[in-house]
C-alpha cells in the first residue's frame, strides 16, 4: 500500500515529537515508532537536561565545559550555537507542560555532574526523560494533523536507488523520497512517500552485550542511512556509562544516574577504598570517559566484576526525594543505598557520532534530516557531556523544522516507486539463526571493541564481523523480512562502521582509548 505525507518521522523520542509538533500545523504528519510511542531512550534518561538558566552560570561556562570534554574535536560554531540556544529551548518545552522540580524559592533546582563547571541541570527527581516523553506524547497524541503507526519497523528509506538509478556515497544528488515501513503483525510492507523526512530513531547500544539502552536501540537509523549511501562521521566514540547496576539478570541494564554523584557519591573499590583520585584530580566527577576508563581498570586489577558507588553518607531526605528511583529499583534487587553500596559496572550508553548533520539536521542527502543521538552535529566531539544529549534533540529538532518547513512547498512526491518486491523469499523457520549471531556480536564488540581497544582487537573484530555479515545477508536475500533479522543486519552495518572509524584513529582521545596510542590520554587502562 502506498501513503503520501508531508512530513515522516522515524522515531518518538525527544528529538522526533519535538520536530513533529513543530511541523504539524504546516502538513500532515506520520510518526512511525517501532514499538509504543513512549519506549524510546528518552523515557530512560534519569539525570537531566542541561542549560544555562542563572547566574553565575554563563553560556561561555557551558560552552567551554562542553568543548573540554569533547576534547575540542567539537564543532566549536556549532557547540556556541546550541548552547546559545538552550534557555529559549527549555522554556519551551515547560510551556509544553514538561515539570522540573524548583526549590522552595520557586527557582529550578539545578544540578551539577560530570564535566560541568556550575549547577545547570535541569530535572525531575531521577525520572527526567520519563517525565519529558509523558509531555510530548500527550501533545502529539492530541493533534490533529499527526498520526503515529505504533508497532511498525522501518526497513530502508527510499532514493533513486529504487528507480534502478546508481547512487554512490560521493553523489551530491540523492534525494529521499520517503521509506519502505513493515507491520510486523500483517507482515505487510507499506510504502510511505514523504516530502522530507526526519530519521531520530535513537542509538545502538545493544551492538553491546551490556548496555542502559532500551532493547530496540540497534542502530536503525544509522544503518538504513549508510546503506542509502549517506555519510556518518565519529563513529568511534561510544560513551560507556560509568555506572550502570550490576545485575546480570536483567537487561536493559539499570542506569545510576550521575547526579548521584553530582550529589556526593563516591566510588570506591571492593575494599571500599576511594579510587578515582589515583585517574583524576576531579575524582568521582570526572567526565564519563576518564571514570568508564577508571572502572575499566580497576575491575581488571581486582579481577572484580563490578565496583561500588557509595552513598551512604547522602542525607536520608535528599536520597529519597531526589534519587526515589534508585532507591526504589536497589530495594528491589536486596540493596538498600542509605546502608549498603551499590555495585555497578560500566554499560555502553550513548552513540556521539552517528549521521552527519550540519546545523539544520539536514543530512547529506537531500530531503532527509536528522536529530537526536542518532545524529553525528559536531556538538559532541569525542565525548559527550552529560545531560547535553536531551538538549541537542531539542535544539537540531527546532532548527530542523524551521528548514523543513521551508522547504516542503519546493517539494513534490516521487511517482513510480515500486512497492516492495519480496518475490522469491521464503519464512525463516530457523531463529537460532538470527538469536546465535546476535549474541556473537556483542561479543565481538565487548570484547575487542569496547572501552579500551588495541589494533590487534580491532583487527580480529573486523575480521569476526566479516563472517557474521556474509552469513546475515544471505539469510536476508532469501527470507521473509522480519524485525528481528531486519534488527541484526543493521546492528552490523553499525558495528562495521564503530571498527572501521576506531581503525582509522590513530590516537587515544575522549571515548577512543588505544593501547597501542597511550600519549594523549595518560588514564591508561
Amino acid at each position: 500500500m502506498k501513503r503520501n505525507v508531508d512530513f515522516l518521522v522515524i522515531g518518538t523520542g525527544i528529538a522526533g515529537l519535538s520536530y513533529a509538533l513543530k511541523v504539524a500545523d504546516h502538513g500532515k504528519v506520520l510518526i512511525v515508532s517501532k514499538t509504543s510511542i513512549s519506549e524510546t531512550a528518552t523515557w530512560y534518561a534519569q539525570g537531566g537536561i542541561a542549560a544555562v538558566m542563572y547566574n553565575p552560570d554563563t553560556f561561555k561556562k557551558h560552552i567551554q565545559d562542553t568543548l573540554i570534554a569533547g576534547s575540542f574535536l567539537n564543532d566549536e560554531e556549532i557547540v556556541k550555537m546550541t548552547i546559545s540556544e538552550s534557555t529559549e529551548r527549555i522554556k519551551e518545552l515547560i510551556e509544553w507542560g514538561a515539570h522540573f522540580d524548583k526549590e522552595s524559592s520557586g527557582r529550578y533546582a539545578l544540578a551539577r555532574e560530570g564535566g560541568h563547571s556550575e549547577f545547570r541541570v535541569l530535572h525531575h527527581q531521577d525520572r527526567t526523560g520519563s517525565e519529558i516523553q509523558r509531555a510530548l506524547s500527550e501533545k502529539v497524541i492530541n493533534h490533529p494533523n499527526i498520526e503515529v503507526l505504533e508497532n511498525h519497523f522501518t526497513i530502508d528509506i527510499i532514493t533513486q536507488h529504487h528507480l534502478g538509478k546508481i547512487v554512490r556515497r560521493t553523489h551530491t544528488d540523492t534525494k529521499c523520497f520517503g521509506a519502505y515501513v513493515l507491520n510486523p503483525e500483517t507482515g505487510h510492507i507499506d510504502t510511505i512517500l514523504a516530502k522530507t523526512t526526519m530519521i531520530s530513531t535513537g542509538g545502538a547500544g545493544n551492538v553491546y552485550q551490556t548496555t542502559t539502552n532500551p532493547t530496540i536501540a540497534t542502530g536503525d537509523g544509522i544503518a538504513m542511512l549508510y546503506r542509502a549511501k549517506g555519510i556518518v562521521d565519529h563513529m568511534e566514540f561510544i560513551q560507556f556509562h560509568p555506572t550502570s547496576l550490576y545485575n546480570q539478570k536483567e537487561k536493559p541494564s539499570f542506569l545510576i544516574t550521575e547526579a548521584l554523584r553530582g550529589a556526593g557519591a563516591i566510588l570506591k573499590d571492593h575494599k571500599g577504598k576511594e579510587f578515582m583520585q589515583k585517574y583524576d584530580s576531579r575524582g568521582s566527577l570526572a567526565p564519563r570517559d576518564i571514570v568508564a576508563r577508571a572502572i575499566d581498570n580497576e575491575m581488571k586489577i581486582s579481577g572484580r566484576e563490578h565496583v561500588y558507588l557509595d552513598a551512604r553518607h547522602i542525607p536520608e531526605r535528599e536520597l529519597l526525594d531526589h534519587f526515589p528511583g534508585i532507591h526504589a529499583k536497589c530495594l528491589s534487587i536486596g540493596i538498600n543505598i542509605m546502608k549498603e553500596m551499590i555495585p555497578v559496572v560500566p554499560a555502553a550508553h550513548y552513540v556521539c557520532g552517528g549521521i552527519k548533520t550540519d546545523a539544520n539536521g539536514k543530512t547529506s542527502i537531500h530531503n532527509l534530516y536528522a536529530s537526536g543521538e542518532v545524529a553525528s552535529t559536531g556538538l559532541h566531539g569525542a565525548n559527550r557531556l552529560a545531560s547535553n544529549s536531551l538538549l541537542e534533540a531539542l535544539v537540531f529538532s527546532h532548527r530542523a523544522s524551521i528548514n523543513a518547513i521551508e522547504q516542503i512547498s519546493q517539494t513534490t512526491f516521487m511517482e513510480n516507486i515500486p512497492d516492495w518486491n519480496a518475490e522469491g523469499t521464503v519464512l525463516n523457520e530457523e531463529m537460532i539463526l538470527i538469536t546465535q549471531s546476535r549474541k556473537e556480536l556483542q561479543s565481538i564488540m565487548s570484547n575487542y571493541v569496547g572501552i579500551v581497544r588495541s589494533n590487534l582487537r580491532l583487527e580480529r573484530a573486523s575480521q569476526r564481523l566479516e563472517i557474521l555479515f556474509q552469513e546475515t545477508e544471505a539469510l536476508y536475500e532469501k527470507s521473509v523480512i522480519s524485525v528481528e533479522l531486519c534488527e541484526l543486519r543493521n546492528m552490523i552495518n553499525v558495528a562495521y562502521l564503530i571498527i572501521k572509524f576506531a581503525s582509522q584513529r590513530k590516537q587515544s582521545i575522549g571515548l577512543h582509548y588505544s593501547i597501542n596510542y597511550p600519549d594523549k590520554d595518560k588514564n591508561k587502562s
